[in-house]
């Protein structure tokens, strides 16, 4: 069991178009930044290889290029925003190389965006041509109302990003994890505030990966103050900060941030064993 993570930038990702700052022509590649999206990899019961992609970027391409994938079995949306949905009709070639539909989960909001924006795959008999196009099949979530998804328990969280309710995602799979391993694991990407009926879902992890912007306010996201308050209130084993615009420069801001928090970055596979 473990989580890979594609990106971990902002919706500009880094580095920006047109930026000369110390983040952006940083040779450290640990400061270029995808748009954010991860995968959950495991194996299930029956022996068989599962991948779970968290949000579709527009980089979708070339993070699966630059990772190896080679399957997707479910796909998880947090949210309708472009730097998670764009790269949605990339994982046609993974029904291609799998031969099958693949289940896309997401809240009414975000189904009847994608329904609207991607009428070529959810609506392919208007197209005016047969062509090469994803075959997915949406899924409804409810917030805290968990899905089991091959041995998986995944529990919707309810989050704020900005006025926007989104989620984020609680895994649990007790019997698949090991001492010291990854689960329970929450993923919550793009948060500005974390709700008091969610906190309960953010308590007892192993593993919280959490949004955190920059150090100045933004409307819509946390930033790395508020971060590090949602984390002393969870109490994770371990915390990993996601979404980072060109203001913190990877190496800098992991020296400043406490025991067991620390930026991730794109390709980091957690555990961590290195």
């Amino acid at each position: 069991m473990r989580l890979r993570f594609l990106g971990t930038g902002t919706s500009a990702g880094i580095p920006l178009i047109g930026c000369d700052c110390a983040v952006c022509t940083s040779t450290d590649p640990r400061d270029n930044r995808t748009r954010t999206s991860s995968v959950l990899e495991f194996t299930d019961a029956g022996g068989q290889e599962r991948v779970i992609l968290i949000d579709a970027s527009p980089d979708l391409r070339a993070q699966s290029l630059r990772e190896g994938l080679r399957r997707v079995d479910a796909i998880l949306i947090t949210h309708n925003h472009v730097d998670h949905v764009f790269g949605l009709d990339e994982v046609r070639r993974f029904n291609d190389l799998m031969d099958q539909p693949i289940e896309v989960w997401g809240d009414a909001h975000t189904l009847e965006s994608l329904d609207r924006v991607y009428q070529h795959i959810f609506l392919p008999h208007t197209n005016v041509q047969k062509s090469f196009i994803a075959k997915l099949t949406p899924k409804l979530l409810r917030p805290l109302e968990p899905i089991e998804l091959f041995g998986v328990t995944i529990t919707p969280i309810p989050l704020m990003h900005g006025k926007l309710e989104i989620l984020g995602f609680r895994f649990d799979a007790p019997e698949m994890d090991t001492d010291g391993g990854l689960l329970p694991l929450a993923y919550c990407t793009d948060v500005s505030q974390v709700p008091e009926q969610s906190l309960e879902q953010i308590l007892g992890l192993r593993t919280l990966i959490l949004d955190s912007l920059r150090h100045r306010p933004h409307p819509t996201h946390m930033t790395i103050e508020q971060s590090l308050a949602v984390v002393g209130q969870a109490r994770p084993s371990r915390a990993y900060f996601v979404h980072m615009t060109h203001d913190l420069g990877h190496a800098s801001t992991n020296a400043d941030l406490p025991d067991g928090v620390a930026l991730a970055h794109d390709g980091l596979i957690l555990p961590f064993t290195g």
